[in-house]
């Protein structure tokens, strides 16, 4: 276990970030829009953001890169501005932090499919060495490799990320089949769990796809297949489109209910992804202090 994770996990749960693209838009990122270009173009905000969560509790937050490879950004036309959109991302979230949190670089997936022939090994394989090389010379102190629907672009985005030699927690999406608790190509936690571990993660964990109460037999099943520790961030619910906006309607208090049966299935860190704000990171804080 890196000596980083091995040091944060010395008392657990450690409560990391909420949602980034959503507390975006509410200060006026539109919908479509890249998140990331406002490393560059609106960095004051993105600040305010990684600061929000530190002040409600947050002993780890990410930095504004998830998009920030250079397939993901070509769709905005950036795949030019990578560096520099990567390097601002760590260092606005280093800010932030104000060496009151650790900062933990988000890599998403590609937006291509392997499966469908849209990529292949070798250029993601290039592509996230390219964005993790960046994050990492920027000072991330790790990378989280999250929202990975595909297992096996997950390891080669871990697998790169390895090789910078920062820890590396690696997430998947568990969002499909009757119980919710497949990818959509249909692996289950057991063998993303296998498979991340032989890859050499540091942390193993699930993210996205579904409100928290799915969320605890799921780090259950994580937590039980594997010896590392197991990683959390559930949506605020289900997201809905109203008047152009997304909306989330399960409030702090309803996602916080859930946390101690995480805390109580071994799960080592707990946050939040789609809808999340600092209030549920606060209220999450609030729930483990009083049940501790």
């Amino acid at each position: 276990m890196h000596r980083l994770i091995r040091d944060l996990t010395a008392r657990v749960p450690v409560v990391t970030d909420g949602a980034w693209a959503t507390q975006l838009q509410a200060r006026g990122l539109q919908l479509g829009e890249c998140a990331e270009a406002w490393n560059i173009t609106h960095p004051d905000q993105v600040v305010q953001v990684g600061s929000a969560y530190v002040a409600a509790g947050s002993r780890v937050i990410l930095s504004n890169t998830f998009g920030g490879n250079r397939l993901a950004l070509a769709k905005h036309g950036l795949a030019d501005r990578m560096a520099d959109i990567n390097r601002n991302g760590v260092q606005l979230s280093l800010a932030a932090a104000n060496g009151k949190a650790c900062v933990f670089a988000s890599v998403g997936p590609s937006g291509k499919m392997l499966m469908m022939n849209e990529v292949d090994a070798t250029e993601l394989e290039e592509v996230f060495t390219g964005q993790v090389t960046v994050l990492a010379e920027a000072g991330a102190e790790g990378i989280v490799v999250e929202t990975m629907i595909d297992l096996e672009e997950a390891v080669i985005a871990a697998s790169a990320a390895l090789r910078t030699g920062l820890p590396v927690v690696a997430c998947l999406v568990f969002d499909s089949g009757p119980q919710r608790d497949r990818t959509i190509m249909g692996v289950g936690p057991e063998e993303a769990a296998k498979a991340l571990a032989g890859a050499g993660v540091d942390v193993i964990g699930a993210n996205c796809g579904q409100g928290i109460e799915g969320f605890v037999p799921l780090a259950s099943r994580l937590v039980k297949a594997t010896s590392k520790p197991v990683w959390i961030k559930a949506n605020a619910g289900l997201p809905q489109v109203e008047g152009g906006q997304v909306a989330y309607h399960t409030t702090p208090a309803q996602f916080a209910a859930s946390v101690p049966a995480l805390r109580d299935a071994g799960v080592g860190f707990i946050g939040g992804c789609c809808g999340t704000t600092p209030a549920y990171i606060s209220e999450v804080c609030r729930v483990l202090e009083r049940s501790s």
